[in-house]
């Protein structure tokens, strides 16, 4: 009978010979929007988390780290997919048996944050009033984040986070820096970083993102100053003239002015070439040399050519020599393998404050930090004093100085080039490459104990960590590989302060260094970071005090972030932690953000990673495949979702999503997602309603003495539980979810409850027949909500409250998250049954198939309708005649018989309409209906059923 029929059953006037149908207080329409909210709340006031700690105390530890969202704005659907995935994570490995507590973070200090304070209350506030606002400002943000995460069904240490912004926290993060400055890690030094005008600040390699831009691209000539070196260098007695140019090609003319030297590449070919400018001469790579002449539209020929090697160390002159007595200067070539001969002519100028490249060629060269020139202020603008451009942003000045080298006869070629450009992530503005006075963690220096660097150590670390999906390995070891010296400096107010104390004229550290961090970290301690602004540093140098000063660089975000792992995991919340983390899991950005800065910071502390594994997820775009943003109009707020279909709908989603790649959502998808929701929950009301009065304690019927199809339907549950398992172990969900709602339609919905309803709707209600039914539904709801708990977080709790029963409701403290995996009783032939039933399967899509057939042509209603004779040869035959007469019940008809045949090829099925009368109770056509005349509807065995010794079942 299936729901629908039922439901018709139950409006008509009651039967006089009524059917076992038991009710659910679970309901059908599981209104997610409007009953989430009380559970949420519940959950509260009952404080389940803890009593999941409670329950979990003693079990192995399992730790998932939180990666820190930045404490600013409102939840979106990248912080629902993120927090939701650690939740499924978490509650699976609790149910997995061990402890997995989940102590949520936020990272609170740094620039968007100090932005807000400047725009809600103007610039050039008191630092020590931006500090209190923008606490207060995080506070609320946080408030505002926890309550969206809280509602999603996420469960955790909420009362207690961890916040970067903790005076402990802070505190800890001082000794931090203090411990790497000791190791030898830690240096100050000149040195090219990305740097954006508006933030006025360094930035980490995470936080630059690459647009196009449109940028005039110009040839340049430096003239010669040693024509006798340079006729040597190609050959030649003497040059075939007076004049000539070696050429550059760049796309920022404004790193003109602060050139110092110009780079070949050892090994390329170089031409001097006779044109017809004047009889100008130009050298360019050999290669090249074609495509510069047709760029210049000019003529001329090859005199000689010599290899970049020979032209080392021949100077040449500043384009503006003439100009201004400061580019009155010369400019050496140096041999530089970066050099390429793709476009441009083969020659690269150097302007070590503004190229990392061009840096390191010039140190390597002997330039000294104060030979260096640096006339790029901080906000983008030329130093007042710099000849020719002073006081321009250096946007503005790309056309002055183009006109200025065109006067100088030394520009060859002006173009507009569209190129990838590198941007801040924040203002979406251009950044450059500035040389500026920064502290650094050094990837290659060697500690002071003599052991590996940071980028060895980091990298044998990454070969030690297990990564899921397997390709970020290679992602992560790219990045470290290839990195830069980590910037730790930034010039900000709100972020915690690197607390030296500098000597005013050598620059150098106090020698009592370490202990005076400690001194000021105490401090912070007691009163945050505030602490070091209002410290006179008198009371911890005494005299010393005149001649030395406050550092005023804070530290980097990252570096905030990147040590929770010693601030957190063995600081504010030790008790609840374990060192290394057994999971970070975090968006696939995170390779260069928080795993990276994590990373490195653990190596330099702790020689080794601070995680055993690593999880990254992609991001969510619409059903177009694009990516989510507010311009588009294409996002779709968490809350709202909640607030419409239900947080459980959102986690299902997620769930069902392959996560490794992008996370497709629409009005659409969320249909879809409500609709196979729907399934399951059906499912589960047809479980709990069936099992309502089944008191295991009484009612069970020994594993053993279970009927043929309930031993199967748990020796296939059991096959099933345990792949799951093995699903949420390895954090893959979309199979754990296509599995369950596979196994809620076919395994259960298409076969096992669907020939079950007879058993349990029409046996006698205390028969051996129903109980052993109600034994195996029992089982399979235990597992059931167990498994889909991670992920329908709200439902298995509703469900578990209706199914427990009342001294296992209150033994479980009154939450199924103090559960763990259910285990399933052994089935001693469970191989031999699951053999035979894929067989039984196969006959019966088949049999199916023909009394489709057969109703489609009316020749039945349904299939009860149905006499159904199977001819069967060999093991097939033996295995459907075992089943006796229950045989009919597999195939739901009302007659069933197996007849064997000599040989496959005779095997065949043939249906007939039954010509019997229909039972009234359990409308099956058999020929004993009114068998007894007192009750002439009914057939004989809903007679003996419900007056009667029952009628005996033993397999179906």
């Amino acid at each position: 009978m299936s729901d629908n029929k039922a439901k018709k059953a139950e409006s008509k006037p009651a039967s006089k010979y009524p059917v076992n149908m038991t009710e659910t207080p679970f309901p059908m329409r599981g209104d997610l929007a409007k009953r989430e909210p009380n559970w949420v709340k519940q959950w509260q006031d009952k404080k389940i988390y803890q009593r999941i700690r409670k329950a979990a105390a003693g079990r192995p530890k399992f730790i998932l780290h939180d990666g820190p969202p930045y404490a600013n704005g409102d939840i979106h659907l990248g912080h629902a997919v993120n927090k939701i995935l650690k939740d499924i994570v978490v509650k699976s490995r609790t149910l997995a048996g061990f402890d997995a507590p989940y102590v949520p973070g936020w990272d609170c200090h740094g620039m968007p944050i100090e932005i807000q304070i400047e725009k809600l209350y103007g610039k050039n506030l008191p630092t020590a009033e931006v500090l209190t606002k923008a606490r207060a400002y995080a506070l609320e943000q946080i408030d505002k984040q926890r309550a969206g995460f809280i509602r999603l069904g996420v469960l955790g240490e909420w009362d207690n986070p961890y916040m970067t912004m903790a005076h402990g926290n802070e505190a800890d993060e001082l000794r931090a820096l203090g411990k790497l400055l000791e190791k030898g890690y830690v240096y100050r030094g000149l040195k090219p970083v990305n740097w954006c005008f508006d933030c006025g600040s360094a930035l980490a390699e995470a936080e630059v993102e690459y647009q196009d831009k449109r940028d005039p691209a110009i040839d340049v000539g430096f003239p010669f100053a040693e024509q006798d070196k340079l006729a040597a260098a190609f050959g030649l007695d003497k040059l075939p003239g007076e004049r000539g140019f070696i050429v550059i090609w760049t796309t920022t003319p404004w790193t003109i002015p602060s050139n110092q030297a110009l780079n070949v590449h050892p090994e390329v070919t170089y031409a001097l070439v006779q044109t017809n400018r004047d009889g100008d001469m130009l050298i360019v790579a050999a290669d090249l040399v074609e495509a510069c002449l047709q760029r210049y539209k000019l003529e001329g020929s090859v005199v000689a050519t010599t290899t970049g090697a020979k032209l080392e160390n021949i100077r040449f002159k500043h384009p503006l020599h003439a100009r201004d007595a400061f580019y009155d200067r010369y400019s050496p070539v140096y041999l530089a393998d970066y050099v390429t001969t793709e476009s441009g002519t083969g020659v690269v100028h150097s302007a070590p404050a503004y190229g990392l490249d061009d840096f390191i060629s010039c140190r390597k060269h002997g330039m000294k930090d104060d030979e260096i020139l640096t006339p790029v202020m901080g906000d983008g603008k030329y130093v007042p004093s710099l000849p020719l451009f002073g006081g321009m942003t250096i946007w503005e000045a790309s056309k002055p100085i183009c006109e200025a080298l065109r006067e100088a006869a030394a520009l060859f070629e002006l173009k507009m080039f569209d190129h990838s450009y590198m941007h801040c992530w924040r203002h979406k503005t251009p950044i450059v490459y500035r040389a500026t006075s920064q502290w650094f963690a050094g990837m290659d220096l060697q500690p002071i104990d003599g052991g590996p660097t940071l980028r060895e150590t980091a990298l044998e670390g990454i070969a030690a960590t297990k990564f899921f999906p397997d390709w970020g390995q290679a992602r992560l070891h790219g990045m470290i590989a290839n990195r830069p010296d980590w910037t730790l400096s930034r010039q900000r107010q709100w972020g915690v302060p690197m607390a030296f104390f500098i000597h005013k004229e050598t620059g150098e550290l106090h020698p009592r260094t370490p202990e005076l961090l400690e001194e000021v970290a105490r401090r912070i301690e007691a009163g945050g970071i505030d602490a070091w602004l209002a410290l006179d540093p008198a009371e911890l140098l005494g005299e010393d005090a005149a001649i030395y000063m406050k550092n005023k660089d804070t530290l980097d975000v990252w570096f905030d972030s990147g040590t929770t792992h010693q601030t957190v995991l063995r600081g504010s919340h030790q008790e609840q932690s374990a060192f290394p983390a057994d999971l970070y899991l975090e968006g696939s950005d995170q390779h260069r953000g928080w795993f990276h800065s994590s990373l490195l910071t653990s190596s330099m502390l702790n020689g080794q990673p601070p995680y055993k594994a690593l999880l990254t997820h992609g991001f969510t775009v619409d059903g177009e495949g694009k990516k989510m943003s507010k311009s588009l109009g294409n996002t779709l707020a968490p809350d709202k979702i909640s607030n419409s279909l239900g947080a459980d709908i959102l986690r299902l989603w997620i769930a069902s999503t392959d996560y490794t790649g992008e996370l497709s959502i629409s009005e659409e998808i969320l249909k879809r997602v409500t609709e196979s929701y729907r399934r399951l929950r059906n499912t589960l009301r047809f479980l709990l309603a069936n099992t309502s009065d089944f008191d295991p304690k009484t009612n069970a019927v020994a594993i053993d003495e279970l009927l043929e199809t309930d031993r199967y339907a748990l020796a296939n549950l059991a096959v099933l539980q345990s792949a799951v398992e093995q699903h949420y172990e390895n954090y893959e969900f979309h199979p754990v979810v296509s599995k369950l709602q596979n196994y809620c339609s076919e395994d259960l919905g298409g076969f096992y409850l669907d020939i079950l309803k007879d058993r349990l709707y029409t046996t006698a209600v205390d028969s051996k027949a129903r109980r052993s039914a109600q034994t195996a539904l029992w089982h399979i709801t235990q597992s059931l909500l167990r498994m889909l708990a991670p992920v329908l977080t709200f439902t298995a709790e509703e469900a578990w409250a209706s199914f427990a029963g009342t001294e296992a409701y209150a033994a479980s403290d009154e939450t199924i998250y103090t559960q763990t995996w259910w285990q399933l009783p052994a089935i001693a032939d469970s191989e031999a049954l699951l053999a035979k039933y894929a067989v039984i399967l196969a006959v019966r899509a088949d049999v199916t198939k023909r009394l489709e057939d057969l109703r489609a042509s009316g020749a039945i209603g349904s299939s009860l309708q149905a006499e159904l004779e199977i001819k069967a040869s060999g093991d097939k035959y033996r295995l459907l005649a075992s089943l006796e007469d229950d045989l009919k019940f597999v195939f739901i008809t009302s007659l069933a018989k197996a007849v064997e045949v000599a040989a496959e090829a005779d095997e065949a099925v043939n249906v007939a309409a039954s010509n019997d009368a229909k039972c009234e109770r359990c409308w099956h056509y058999r020929a004993d209906v009114g068998s007894h005349a007192d009750h002439p509807t009914l057939c004989g065995r809903c007679h003996s059923n419900l007056f009667g010794a029952g009628e005996p079942r033993k397999y179906a």
